[in-house]
């Protein structure tokens, strides 16, 4: 609709009508939900829905209401018409992806105050009455026609809904032995309880004792039944809980109330470390509400400035993750500025030469593609514009980026301007750490346990089936 154009009160004829046709669907239950509050399981809770009265999800009543509305105000007798009162009679309720029709005539008008009387019909596409009405409104005198208005872009999201997907993919899985390091505050002892509840983990807990026992006590927090390893401070906490591991009580880390310094210190000693052949990384798993599909970013947290080796490590560390996750073969963008091999820039030689390394079987299990900038790497209108040809540009699973700065911008800003919820774990181990921020809550905490129990037990062969590719 380009125009918006009235019919004033002169130009409208009893039996005048019009009409308009929509199919209901989940994004218009979702905005009416949101807009008015009304969130009646009804509506929005198919679980609750499926044992309701009609055995579905039901749009709201007064979405109908609104489309009568929307006749009332663009149409007939359109901009200007003052809405005085509206009667509605509800006959039968309208399910995800039925189409109605609503359809506005007018039976009379007075000309003394401008007052028209419309009755309202809408059906639905098997002819059936949903619901009907009287509207009486006092329509514009001067006409009137204008460019409709240009509508902000909603964007929906509900927060969450990706890990809960993650999760969902753990359920037939056992959960993983795993020692938490020094969860001496509510939020890291919460963590570890939900992820426990969700069947993630059974915790082991590493620490001053005293210390967590008057944590739990000050949360309302219940520990019965859990081991508590007894350690007098943090650095002593994440040393013991790597001992955990190296003598095969742990199958996992999981950082609690201290800085990382201190958890990858234990972690990175040579002699009594968890050191493999493979260079430690951390990778972010973000569901970041525009994206179709979760996001990982990587090195964010580890490597500071890695090299050519470092960075080959870090991609095989994500690609694992990736197949875990159940993504065949995960797709790679290796970020830099540009998209163009640029000698002055050492990334984008370092991008291209880490191509050239999957190409000779260095590096194997994913699709590589760089150097791409960011735009490119998330974007396919973006790729496009730029006519790369590219089975990663636009459709990345995983963003490396070219130094830990980078890369930790990248994961904040997608989480505090683009509404990203967060989880992350170091890979690279003999066992994976879940190494979140002291600022993360509970959520990304549990989520961060998918993650390491989903990599733990495909590791040992236990695989839920493979993601689609969005």
């Amino acid at each position: 609709m380009q125009y918006v154009e009235n019919r004033t009160f002169d130009e409208i004829a009893v039996g005048d009508s019009v009409s308009l046709s929509r199919e209901l669907t989940e994004r218009d239950i979702d905005l009416f939900a949101v807009m008015s509050g009304d969130v009646n399981p009804t509506h929005v809770d198919p679980e609750f829905a499926r044992d309701d009265m009609f055995h579905r999800i039901v749009g709201h009543g007064m979405w109908g209401g609104a489309l009568i509305s929307n006749l009332l105000g663009t149409q007939l007798p359109g901009p200007g018409t003052i809405y005085r009162a509206q009667t509605l009679a509800f006959h039968r309720p309208v399910a995800l992806g039925e189409t109605i029709t609503v359809r506005l005539t007018v039976r009379d008008k007075e000309p003394e105050t401008r007052l028209v009387r419309l009755d309202c019909d809408c059906v639905n596409g098997s002819g059936q009455a949903v619901l009907s009405g009287l509207a009486e409104v006092i329509a514009p005198a001067e006409k009137v026609r204008r460019p409709a208005a240009r509508l902000p872009e909603v964007h929906l999201h509900r927060s969450g809904d990706g890990f809960d997907a993650l999760i969902a993919r753990t359920r037939a899985l056992d959960p993983i032995e795993t020692a938490v390091v020094h969860p001496c505050d509510a939020t890291s002892l919460a963590g570890a309880l939900a992820a426990r509840d969700e069947g993630l983990i059974r915790p082991v807990l590493v620490g001053p004792a005293a210390k967590i026992a008057a944590a739990a006590e000050a949360a309302g927090l219940d520990l019965a039944g859990l081991e508590v390893v007894d350690a007098p401070h943090s650095h002593a906490a994440a040393k013991q809980a790597v001992a955990l591991v190296r003598a095969g009580r742990a199958e996992a880390l999981m950082k609690g109330a201290l800085h990382t310094d201190e958890i990858m210190a234990a972690a990175v000693d040579a002699r009594t470390g968890l050191r493999t052949e493979r260079r430690m990384s951390h990778v972010f798993v973000l569901d970041v509400p525009s994206y179709p599909r979760p996001l990982m970013v990587t090195d964010a947290a580890i490597n500071i400035a890695p090299d050519l080796e470092t960075k080959a490590d870090i991609i095989r560390n994500a690609i694992g993750l990736g197949h875990a996750l159940g993504i065949a073969r995960p797709k790679v963008a290796i970020l830099s500025a540009v998209e163009t091999i640029t000698p002055k820039m050492v990334s984008t030689v370092e991008a291209a030469a880490l191509c050239k390394m999957a190409d000779r079987g260095q590096i194997t299990g994913g699709d590589l593609d760089g150097p791409l900038a960011f735009d490119n790497a998330v974007s396919e209108s973006a790729a496009a514009a730029k006519a790369i040809v590219s089975p990663v540009a636009g459709r990345a699973d995983v963003l490396v980026a070219p130094d830990l700065e980078a890369g930790n911008m990248i994961a904040k800003q997608l989480t505090y301007l683009a509404g990203a919820d967060t989880s992350g774990i170091v890979l690279g181990a003999r066992v994976p750490i879940m190494l979140t921020s002291r600022a993360d809550g509970i959520g990304s905490r549990v989520a961060s346990a998918a993650l390491a129990q989903l990599y733990v037990r495909h590791r040992a062969g236990a695989v839920p089936g493979t993601l689609t590719d969005p």
